[in-house]
């Protein structure tokens, strides 16, 4: 009897999963199209997203561009460009403007083109309220995902991020399938069901890589002052760019263990860590052996990595760079670079003067949470001195930042200061101390001018002799 009942149910369970899986074959069969077909969606004035880094479409991109002459002001939200969109083409002027949340090279490149491209300051950590609140609207979204799964879900997989927002707000979703993308885990967040797709394109392209920046002598320099400084068990987040890379190679060859990884952008180095046996999370008072990121952009070899890893999860950029979670993981490093700093303290990492170089993305935030953290601390890092494009060399270190220049990480947030001279914590410390202190950090050559400067500002001790 016992046994005849169990057959039934079985038998009706397997029914009913067939049933579904006729449904989403049904629904895969009938929205498949080409992206020129895909792309009519969109009308004049629409607002578009394209989603954010590898995400972005390729296809659809390109299909939307031939279609320049045909639509008028419509604009394209994304960010972390890792081709050039072709949208932002020369044809697509007037047609097309580009509104990136981060800024690349690229990103920086095209919205210093005359009416092509305007950045859009967010807190990152903000994003995704931003679509559940209606405070901004998306008429068609356009994203590159991975394959259907047996459940009738696209996933993002590499970017978490705030993609799930954008698709809940969105009138019209367009999916453009890549069967190259890699199955990355996640948290929550990180798909979106066939029932909610209006469009499926399927191509497949190889994904677009991020090359790590090279370190220089001076870069290594700094790595080892902030590597000196990272106990075991340590949580990391770390920054884009030559310093943050240089750093997680130093941690990857130095004797560290137990990491943990919680961050805003999963890099290369936190791959050469891992297989270098430093991190396993296992003191992580959250997300406990998980390395946990909101999106990633790197090498392919990293892509490889994370493909069916199940140990490294994306999760909405709400949850990463909220600095309330990231105060509850002990002893949590938060590593970022910046392009100066004034003698108040006064971060800028994201212009000079008025033209926008990278966006605020999380530096603030995690420079809050890090400092909250039961051991932790925060480091921004940048070398002394840069280069111009006249070959003068000028100190990143200021009497005060240059005008238009923003303030991303203000003075009262402002912790670990370094450079290849030395660490300065400002704090604690009043104005004198700090003028004091980052004079110490900054380029010989220029310390006697910002003492001059830092007295013309009544932030110099005359009792004080430096040399």
């Amino acid at each position: 009897m016992e046994d005849s009942l169990l057959r039934k149910r079985t038998g009706t369970f397997n029914r009913y999963i067939g049933e579904i899986m006729d449904y989403l074959m049904e629904q895969y069969k009938a929205k498949p199209t080409t992206p020129e077909e895909a792309v009519t969606a969109v009308k004049d004035g629409d607002w578009v997203d394209f989603g954010f880094g590898v995400n972005t479409p390729e296809a659809l991109d390109k299909a939307l561009a031939a279609r320049a002459w045909e639509v008028w002001d419509v604009n394209i939200r994304g960010g972390i460009s890792l081709s050039e969109p072709a949208v932002t083409g020369p044809s697509c002027v007037g047609h097309f403007t580009w509104n990136p949340w981060h800024c690349s090279g690229i990103d920086r490149k095209v919205i210093g083109t005359g009416g092509m491209g305007f950045f859009a300051p967010i807190r990152y950590a903000d994003l995704p309220k931003y679509y559940k609140n209606n405070e901004i609207h998306v008429n068609v979204a356009m994203l590159m995902t991975g394959p259907m799964d047996g459940d009738g879900y696209f996933s993002f997989t590499l970017t978490t991020s705030h993609l799930d927002a954008v698709c809940r707000n969105a009138d019209i979703v367009i999916v453009e399938v890549n069967r190259n993308m890699p199955h990355a885990f996640s948290k929550e967040g990180s798909k979106v069901h066939i029932d909610d797709v209006k469009y499926i394109v399927e191509h497949d392209s190889p994904l677009r890589t991020l090359a790590a920046a090279p370190s220089t002598e001076i870069d290594n320099k700094i790595a080892d002052l902030i590597v000196n400084e990272i106990p075991n068990g340590a949580c990391l987040q770390l920054g884009i760019g030559a310093m943050p890379n240089a750093i997680g190679q130093k941690i990857a060859d130095s004797d560290l263990k137990d990491l943990g990884v919680h961050t805003e952008m999963y890099v290369d180095a936190f791959v050469e860590m891992t297989e270098k046996g430093r991190i396993t999370g296992k003191f992580k008072n959250l997300d406990r052996l998980h390395q946990v990121y909101a999106f990633a952009a790197g090498s392919q070899k990293m892509y490889d990595f994370l493909n069916g890893n199940t140990e490294v999860l994306g999760a909405p950029v709400d949850y990463t760079n909220n600095p309330a979670v990231v105060a509850q993981i002990d002893k949590f490093y938060s590593i970022n670079n910046a392009i100066d700093i004034d003698l108040f303290g006064q971060f800028n990492a994201e212009s000079a003067g008025t033209k926008q170089i990278s966006g605020t993305g999380g530096q603030l935030d995690f420079a809050i949470g890090a400092y909250q953290s039961n051991g932790g601390k925060s480091f921004i890092a940048m070398t002394s001195t840069y280069t111009n494009k006249d070959g003068g060399i000028e100190s990143r270190i200021r009497p005060t930042l240059a005008v238009g220049s923003v303030v991303t990480t203000p003075r009262s947030v402002t912790q670990y200061v370094v450079t290849e001279y030395g660490m300065f914590n400002c704090k604690g410390k009043s104005l004198w101390q700090r003028a004091e202190g980052l004079i110490d950090l900054a380029h010989p050559d220029f310390r006697e001018d910002l003492i001059k400067e830092a007295d013309k500002m009544g932030v110099w001790r005359r009792v004080h002799k430096r040399f």
